[in-house]
Order: C-alpha cells, then structure tokens, then sequence
C-alpha cells in the first residue's frame, strides 16, 4: 500500500479535474471539408442616387407646389419664393445696365462723328495737294521761259511739300486714330457683353426663386412651412432616383482589412436569393462598426422598398479545403486559442492548444492541433474556471 501511494504522488495525474453533466455541454465532431469564407451581415435598402436639395436664392416661402413622396420631372417647381430684396437689386442694376449702355452708345457716336471729321479733313487736304501739284508745274514751265521769278517758283515748290508733309501727317494720325478707335471699340462691346450676361445671371437668381427639381425621381423629403424664411444654401430636402437600389451594409471593423470593392455577396429578399458585389466602402469606424454599399448585379427584386432590410453572406475569398470545427461559446473564453477534447472513450474532455484562422458563421477553420472524427466541447467554458479536466457524469 505504500509502495502504491508512492507510486501515485510520483507518477500519478496531477491536473485539475471538474466533474460536469454531459447533457448539459455541446459536443461537437471535427470534420474536413469545404470552408467557404463569409461573413453574415445585414444590408438596408437605399435609392441608387440621392440628390439632396439645397435653396439657390434665400427667400419666403410663398407656396409649397409638390407634396413629400410623389415623383417629380426635371423642371417641375417645387417651391415658391418671394425676396423683396432681391427684386430692388435687380431693378437697380437693369437700370445701372441701361444706363452705362447708354453712355457706351453715346462714345460710339462721338468716335464716329471724329473719324467722319478727320476723313473731311484728309480730303480737303488731298485736294490742296493736287491744286499745290499743278500749281508748281504751271510755274515750272513758265520759270524755263523766263515768266515768272525765281522766289514765285521756290514759293510754289514749299507750297506743295508743306501739303505733302500736312497730307502724310494726317494719313498717319487718321490710321492711328483708326486703330485706337477699334481697340476702344472693342473694349465698349466687350463691356457691353459682359454686362449683359451678369445680367443674365441677374435674372436667373429672380427665376431662381420658382425652385424646381434638378432631377426626376421621388421628392422623398420637403421639410417647409408657408412664410418660412430660407438663407441661400439652407438644405430643404431631397430627391431620390429610384432607375435602381443599393443596400447600405454595416460590417464589423474586425473584417475592415479582409473587405474590399467587387467582393461579391448573396442578398435575401422575401426567401429568394439576389447577387451583388460591393462598390463603396466607407473608412469611418463608428461604434465598433463601418460601412460599404452593395449594388444588385443583375435582378432587382420586384417588392424591395427604402427602407427594407435584408440579410447577406458576404464573401471574402474562395472556397477551399480545411480542418472545420462548429462555432461555440468557446471562442469567447479561450480565444481560440485551446479546447477540450473528448477522449477515445468519451468518459472525460482535456484541454489542448490549438491554432485557428478564418472563421464564417458556422465554422472556424483550424490550422493545427486537431484531427478530422475528434471531438472537442464547443459550448461556453466560463463555467469551467482552470480545470485540465472535464469528469463527464
């Protein structure tokens, strides 16, 4: 007996045991197959586009002309407005346009008048050049034969190079005062222009206070009063285009690195099954979660509505072969990190490390430390406090 007691203390099991009641634990097998890697997650459903409505021109509101969920056109007028200031703005500047091209018409009338000036002039001038030109060759002849003195000839010969020089002097500030004249020209009509396009733009603030749709689709929103008064920018509701639907999906920021753009998912809608494929992804973390849209790839369900939710297997890479161990409360109490295995007999469970990888919403996929036809308990071990052992009874 001593010798036996001996042999124990030195040799015998020295873990920590638990007695528990199997009923009352999950026992689940190990197997090997397909690991499909997907995440469960849910989607609400949202217009493809919303065009948000934000007010032009700040005024009062005169007359709500469209109702909040009817479908509008492009062009149709939402809103009436009124702005008494912006109507004495307006009048102001039509009559500062009115005035300034007036005053335009004016110098351009005064130009013309000054080139038909210098014109009469330049002829005037032409014709004393030819008169000065014949003169002096009359007095030449007459000088050969003795007519007429020298000084009668010299006088005639500077008469005509004076109305040369006069005529050459007023050809050159005839073609200077041309070109200066169509620059400034120019210039007046580029004023002109320019005037008359911000008044243009003048104008379009006044219609600007008929609001009208910049889109079709469903005026989803309208948040107005009669004799509301709005600032230019206020944002006063929206619209959504509904030629489709995408599904605003929330993800756990655990997966925020394993989602990207065109990871493709499976929507349930009314018990059918509809394909999509994610294109947008919002970095923002908030609460523990993130968010991405998903858009239909090829059918739209018939009966989807704003608002509806729906649940989605989100794919996150290809199927492949491994190691599968049933999801458990055990994750949460060991990390992943050991289990307890059945033994061959089924009388007790012990703990073994183990290393696990991807995981979906049925199975956590093992990378090492079990076998395929092991058995391992699955079920939450917060209970089982540091016990080697689980003693089934």
């Amino acid at each position: 007996m001593i010798l036996l007691v001996a042999w124990n203390l030195v040799f015998g099991d020295k873990s920590s045991k638990l007695n528990v009641e199997r009923d009352k634990i999950t026992i689940e097998e190990v197997t090997e197959g397909d690991f499909k890697n997907y995440i469960s997650v849910t989607g609400t459903v949202e217009p493809i586009t919303t065009i948000y409505l934000d007010v032009i021109e700040g005024g009062r509101v005169e007359e709500i002309v469209a109702e909040e969920g009817t479908m509008v056109d492009s062009g149709d007028v939402l809103v009436n407005l009124s702005n008494i200031s912006l109507i004495l703005e307006i009048s102001n500047y039509e009559a500062q346009v009115s005035r300034i091209t007036n005053e335009l018409r004016q110098a351009r009338l005064l130009m013309d008048q000054q080139t038909l000036n210098s014109k009469s002039q330049l002829l005037t001038v032409e014709y004393e050049v030819i008169q000065r030109r014949r003169t002096f060759r009359n007095n030449e002849i007459l000088f050969e034969n003795n007519h007429i003195s020298q000084e009668e000839y010299d006088l005639s010969h500077e008469q005509l190079e004076l109305a040369e020089k006069r005529l050459e002097l007023l050809r050159e500030n005839l073609r200077q005062d041309s070109i200066f004249r169509t620059v400034q020209i120019g210039s007046l009509m580029n004023s002109v222009s320019r005037m008359q396009r911000n008044l243009e733009i003048v104008n379009d603030r006044m219609a600007s206070l008929n609001f009208t749709a910049p889109v079709s689709g469903e005026l989803a929103s309208l948040d107005l009063e009669i004799g509301q008064v709005l600032t230019r920018g206020e944002r006063i509701g929206q619209i959504n285009i509904l030629d489709s639907y995408k599904l605003r999906v929330e993800i756990d920021e655990y997966f925020i690195s394993k989602v990207q753009r065109g990871l493709s998912g499976e929507c349930d809608f009314s018990g059918r099954l509809f394909e999509g494929f994610i294109t947008k992804i919002y970095p923002e973390v908030t609460a523990g979660k993130f968010y991405a849209d998903m858009v239909f790839k090829d059918t739209i369900p018939a009966t989807i509505r704003i608002g509806q939710t729906s649940r989605i297997k989100l794919e996150l890479g290809a199927p492949k072969t491994a190691i599968l161990i049933p999801r458990g409360g055990f994750y949460q109490s060991t990390g992943g990190q050991w289990v307890y295995v059945v033994n061959e007999t089924g009388d007790y469970a012990y703990k073994r490390s183990i290393s696990l990888g991807a995981q979906n919403p049925r199975y956590y996929e093992v990378l090492e430390g079990l076998s395929p036809g092991e058995k391992v308990v699955v079920s939450n071990y917060d209970n089982f406090g540091d016990a080697d052992k689980l003693m089934f009874k």
